[in-house]
């Protein structure tokens, strides 16, 4: 028998299901319109191309984070290793002069033992995700800024010897930090994730790992090898993320991958509720970036303080983070 006070209650659930699946994009839609009419150049070509510019790495970053969350994970060195890697690619030029293909296949080959070791501590010793990753974080960051002695990376540097570096950077590397390749190389990579994760096999099995972990083990799925492909996965993105990262300032500087880590957790986060996934998915993780973009951008053009970008970004991460738990609670 269904009650009045039944009858009462439920468009409360139906509200908050269609902004569950929808707040996002709204958000997103109420920005653009808002700082539209607060700036005439938010809405030009120019600022737009910008705007998808500079979610670019940190886009490719939280697809990664996206996949280690897919299997339960939580990969919180993805920062570390995009400054290791940034300082890779950029001392094998310069101190070394490889060239430009076996700088970045020596670059990525190195990183991935970085998805390795933490596979490895997580899945051998069961630690927590979290907590491993935030302890190797700490480890590959020092790794990095020991590897360059805390100093800038660059074309004709000052060597400990007094030596000027003799390696070049080559020219076809800066490309891929430019528009276009910058936004495509970020497109692909959101693409083939949403791919992989939404239609195959392997990507169905990792969710169902980050589902239930030990019903996906009594249905005979390989739960350790996939969860070692997702640490990977995530330090392959990171590296990537590096490597770009050097190709768009042709520089390595300590710790330029650590303040991607915090935008790379919140768009995988808010990307949860977008269209009402309720998990990690590549498409949604790639609209939290831009929602975050579009801030950053505005709030830049409204000349609000750089200091004052951390309490905007935590605080939607907070939103996101409150949106996502109460609906797997209810």
């Amino acid at each position: 028998m269904i009650t009045p006070a039944a009858v009462k209650e439920k468009p409360v659930p139906n509200a908050f299901d269609f902004l569950y699946k929808y707040g996002t994009l709204i958000t997103v839609a109420v920005l653009i319109a808002a700082f539209g009419m607060l700036n005439d150049n938010f809405m030009s070509a120019g600022n737009v191309v910008n705007i998808l510019r500079s979610i670019s790495i940190v886009t490719i970053i939280a697809v990664g984070l996206t996949v280690s969350l897919a299997v339960g994970g939580f990969d919180l060195s993805v920062g570390s290793t995009t400054s290791l890697a940034n300082a890779l690619v950029i001392s094998l030029f310069v101190w070394h002069n490889v060239n430009l293909g076996l700088g970045i296949l020596l670059t990525l080959a190195l990183c991935l033992g970085i998805g390795l070791v933490n596979a490895f501590l997580v899945i051998r010793f069961k630690i927590q995700d979290m907590l491993m990753t935030l302890a190797t974080m700490f480890i590959f960051q020092g790794v990095a800024q020991t590897y360059t002695r805390g100093a800038t990376v660059s074309q004709n540097m000052i060597m400990p010897n007094g030596e000027y570096a003799e390696g070049k950077i080559p020219a076809a590397f800066e490309k891929i930090g430019q528009v276009p390749w910058i936004i495509v190389f970020m497109l692909l990579v959101v693409a083939a994730v949403h791919l992989f994760l939404t239609y195959t096999k392997h990507g169905r099995y990792m969710y169902m790992i980050g589902g239930n972990r030990e019903a996906a083990e009594l249905s005979g799925i390989a739960v350790g090898r996939y969860r070692l492909a997702a640490y990977l996965i995530s330090a392959l993105f990171a590296a990537v993320g590096g490597i770009i990262l050097g190709a768009r300032v042709m520089n390595a500087e300590v710790n330029a991958g650590g303040p991607y880590l915090m935008d790379a957790v919140a768009a995988a986060f808010i990307g949860y509720s977008v269209f009402g996934a309720g998990k990690p998915n590549a498409l949604g993780t790639f609209v939290g970036a831009v929602l975050i973009g579009i801030l950053q951008n505005g709030l830049i053009m409204l000349s609000v303080p750089y200091y004052a970008m951390d309490i905007v970004k935590g605080s939607v991460l907070a939103l996101a983070l409150a949106v996502t738990y109460y609906k797997k609670k209810h």
